[in-house]
């Protein structure tokens, strides 16, 4: 991958092509760990509403054990995209050209710790199925913040029911027919390049969920090393940068 490539997909000097291209290679791998994630530990981390319907729903059936493992889910989300802020906040004031290269490095290296808590889910899986549950919705929490804060929140990564319900509504404005012609309201238009952004980011969701299940399911959690590896090609040229500036 040229040099080049990484530092225009996640350098602090933004553009719309790549944000939409980053977005896109986001949601396939959030779309991977969700689906791998899913085989390993019997849950969607990605997205909060099934988690929140499942504490409610355990709160009131007396599941008091499923009501603190979703609540530590819950938790861990919002601590991942509070870390992300952190983090950004943190270089941006120090004007370093790793601003949103740190929060993905940092992915990389605990989805890693994903793939070595795995290994031993077997063993003690009473123990390490919370923890990795947890670890993986800091994980989507983080992700998901990063890309909002990189684009200005026109893109999410991690879940797809935003994406299709403004699919919906672009496709609606495509195929709404203009009868009549009136000077004080503009005609209905599709916003196409919106259509094409949501489109690509639901087919990138959908095929990395593809590739993430077929890989546990072949290889198990030596899958997480490829993915751990491209968010590091594409995060430590920006940070390498910042290095080589302070040396």
């Amino acid at each position: 991958m040229p040099l080049r490539l990484p530092r225009r997909l996640i350098g602090h000097q933004r553009t719309r092509q790549a944000n939409v291209q980053l977005g896109i290679f986001l949601a396939a791998v959030a779309g991977a760990i969700n689906a791998g994630g899913f085989l390993a530990v019997h849950q969607y981390t990605s997205h909060m509403t099934g988690v929140v319907s499942s504490l409610s729903d355990a709160w009131v059936l007396g599941q008091h054990t499923v009501v603190l493992a979703g609540t530590a889910s819950l938790v861990s989300f919002l601590l991942g995209a509070m870390l992300c802020a952190v983090l950004v906040n943190f270089a941006r004031k120090r004007q370093l050209a790793s601003e949103f290269a740190i929060p993905l490095a940092l992915e990389a290296n605990l989805l890693l710790c994903f793939g070595f808590l795995g290994s031993r889910l077997d063993d003690y899986e009473r123990f390490y199925i919370p923890l990795t549950a947890a670890l993986l919705c800091f994980l989507m929490g983080l992700q998901n913040a990063l890309v909002s804060k990189l684009s200005r929140s026109e893109i999410r990564t991690t879940h797809v029911t935003g994406i299709v319900t403004d699919l919906g509504i672009e496709l609606g404005k495509l195929l709404y027919i203009n009868r009549t012609v009136d000077v004080t309201t503009p005609p209905v238009r599709a916003d196409r390049a919106k259509l094409r952004l949501l489109a690509g980011l639901l087919t990138a969701f959908f095929a990395g969920g593809l590739a993430g299940a077929w890989g546990f399911k072949q290889f198990g959690y030596i899958t997480t090393v490829p993915i751990a590896a491209s968010l590091l090609m594409v995060s430590l040229v920006s940070i390498w940068d910042d290095v080589r500036k302070r040396l």
